[in-house]
């Protein structure tokens, strides 16, 4: 009796342990690793902006900014595939290295569908390299030199180029204004001024004008006196300055100072109120190009020309702003279209973009995915603010 009481305790015992056992099991069973959300998930769809909020181009990117939150306002009221979409913000200062590290963070931490940015030639040649390695989407608001969809399939920009716009104002600056003999500088250490000064130089031959003296500069230069005096000597009829707004106000105070009476001409690297703040008097009558002016709006410019003045405390959006908007609708737009927030997939729907109703214009996509805007806009500084000066249209063959 006694054994077989000491029997059953035994299997009581072993049964009770593998009982614990297992219960134990359970409990420490470690959770399940979180996955990345995938392409149909709810999560939010992030969007990488990459420009610079800090430093001398910090005009180009914080006004882009802008025009993306807008945006992002706008698409989260329904969503995009039911999800809300996610500005993820960055500040490269306007410097290579920086861009080169955020656009690696962009992708491969932050893990976004797309990156907007950046406004400039330089920074973006660099990121769409990285962008279009990793296979994700980079759309540039503000790029316009050369060399730059050419990277590759997932490089993209929503501008109005150069080779299209500084032809247009040169045969209107030679033919409609009679400025034959130009003054030609370039910054050599900024591969947009270096870009378009070539371009503006083959536009001056083919309309008939004259390169009489070309000067270089350098980014952040502050004195300009040895390139200005040579340039009085030249007598030009116009300055034709391929650079940025900060360079281009000091060029045109100093040329002021020595009685140079000829205005200043170049691309949508002078749209800055910067320009008129530094230069002030001197900058009156410049000339440069955009693919956006709040003036004359199409009835879709005008509601966004209204919600930007709303928000932002009144104030008229820029070419940047502009272009920021429209660069985040084509993408959300692509997105909708091919059902998914993967690059791989939608890059494609955006890629035969045709005739989209842009805030900045109407944006085709050529087979190279080089953007046809039309149509280019001519502001001139005029009592210190750009005011349109004449819209010259763009033929889209």
């Amino acid at each position: 009796m006694f054994h077989k009481k000491r029997k059953s305790l035994v299997v009581m015992s072993v049964i009770m342990s593998a009982l614990i056992m297992v219960s134990g099991c359970g409990a420490s069973k470690p959770a399940a690793t979180p996955t990345a959300p995938t392409a149909d998930s709810k999560e939010p769809i992030k969007i990488g902006f990459l420009g610079a909020k800090t430093g001398d181009v910090a005009m180009y990117g914080l006004n882009t900014l802008k025009g993306l939150n807008m945006a992002v306002e706008e698409l989260n009221k329904e969503g995009v595939l039911g999800r809300q979409v996610k500005l993820v913000e960055e500040d490269n200062a306007g410097q290579k290295d920086q861009a080169i590290n955020i656009t690696n963070k962009l992708i491969t931490q932050d893990k976004v569908a797309a990156i907007i940015g950046d406004p400039t030639t330089g920074i973006t040649r660099v990121a769409g390299q990285i962008a279009n390695s990793k296979k994700t989407v980079i759309l540039s608001a503000g790029s316009t030199g050369m060399n730059v969809v050419e990277i590759g399939p997932y490089v993209f920009r929503d501008t109005l180029l150069d080779t299209i716009a500084a032809p247009a104002t040169m045969k209107y600056v030679i033919q409609e204004k009679g400025w034959k003999n130009v003054a030609l500088i370039t910054s050599k250490n900024n591969d947009y001024s270096v870009s378009l000064s070539k371009i503006f130089s083959d536009a001056i031959d083919a309309n008939g004008g004259k390169v009489v003296i070309e000067e270089f500069i350098q980014d952040k230069d502050t004195d300009f006196s040895g390139q200005i005096t040579k340039i009085k000597s030249a007598n030009p009829d116009v300055i034709v300055f391929s650079g940025y707004y900060t360079e281009g106000a000091l060029i045109m105070k100093k040329a002021r100072e020595v009685g140079i009476k000829a205005i200043m001409v170049g691309g949508d690297g002078l749209q800055g109120d910067d320009l008129m703040k530094i230069g002030g008097a001197a900058v009156e009558g410049s000339i440069s190009y955009a693919g956006f002016s709040p003036e004359q709006p199409t009835p879709n410019t005008e509601k966004f020309i209204n919600a930007y003045k709303a928000k932002y405390n009144n104030e008229l959006p820029d070419l940047f702003a502009a272009q920021g908007y429209d660069a985040l609708m084509l993408i959300a737009t692509a997105i909708k279209d091919a059902n998914s927030a993967d690059s791989e997939k939608f890059k494609d729907s955006l890629a035969k973009t045709k005739n989209y109703d842009g805030v900045s214009g109407s944006i085709t996509f050529q087979e190279n995915r080089e953007p046809i805007k039309s149509p280019v806009y001519l502001l001139e500084v005029k009592d210190g603010k750009f005011a349109l000066l004449k819209k010259v249209p763009v033929e889209i063959k």
